[in-house]
C-alpha cells in the first residue's frame, strides 16, 4: 500500500511539472465585438380617422344613380335606405332629371337612370324640396336617419 500511496504522489508530481513546463502560447487579444447597426424606418403614425371622416367615406360609398324598375316612383326611389332614407327628398332626384323626365314627375318608366345628387346641396336646398314633397312645415328639416352630406348632418346638430 506504501508502495501504491508513493506512485500515485509520483504521478501527480510528474503530471505537475509536465504541465508547467509547457510553454504558453501567446493568444491573440480578442476581437472587440463588432456593432451591429440596426436602421429602424419610422413609418408615418395615421390618426384614427374622426366619426365625421368615417361618416364622409361611407357617404360617398352610396349609389349616384338609380335605374328605374317597374313600379317606381319618385317618392319610392328616395325613400330607399341606400338613397336618401327620406321620401320627402323626391324633389331632388326630379330637379337632377327634368330633361330625362318629359311630362310630370309621374311619369317615369323602366330603365330611365337618374343621377342621384349628392353634393353641392344646401340645408336650405333640402328645406325646400321636403316642402314642396308636402313634409309638415314643423317638420321640414330632415330625419337624423337620413342619408346626407356630412356639412348638412353637422349643420342639423345630428352625431356621427
Amino acid at each position: 500500500m506504501k508502495r501504491f500511496v508513493i506512485l500515485m504522489l509520483a504521478l501527480a508530481l510528474a503530471g505537475m511539472v509536465g504541465c508547467a513546463s509547457k510553454q504558453k502560447t501567446a493568444e491573440a487579444p480578442p476581437e472587440p465585438a463588432k456593432e451591429e447597426v440596426v436602421v429602424v424606418e419610422k413609418k408615418e403614425v395615421k390618426p384614427a380617422p374622426t366619426a365625421m371622416e368615417i361618416y364622409e367615406m361611407n357617404y360617398q360609398k352610396l349609389p349616384t344613380t338609380h335605374t328605374v324598375v317597374k313600379g317606381d316612383c319618385l317618392w319610392c326611389i328616395a325613400e330607399q335606405a341606400q338613397i336618401y332614407n327620406d321620401p320627402f327628398m323626391w324633389p331632388l332626384i326630379y330637379k337632377s332629371n327634368r330633361a330625362k323626365i318629359t311630362k310630370s314627375p309621374d311619369l317615369i318608366y323602366p330603365g330611365q337612370v337618374f343621377d342621384i345628387p349628392r353634393t353641392g346641396m344646401s340645408l336650405a336646398d333640402i328645406k325646400d324640396a321636403r316642402k314642396q314633397a308636402g313634409a309638415p312645415w314643423k317638420k321640414l328639416e330632415p330625419a337624423a336617419t337620413a342619408n346626407l352630406p356630412a356639412a348638412i348632418r353637422q349643420e342639423l346638430g345630428y352625431g356621427f
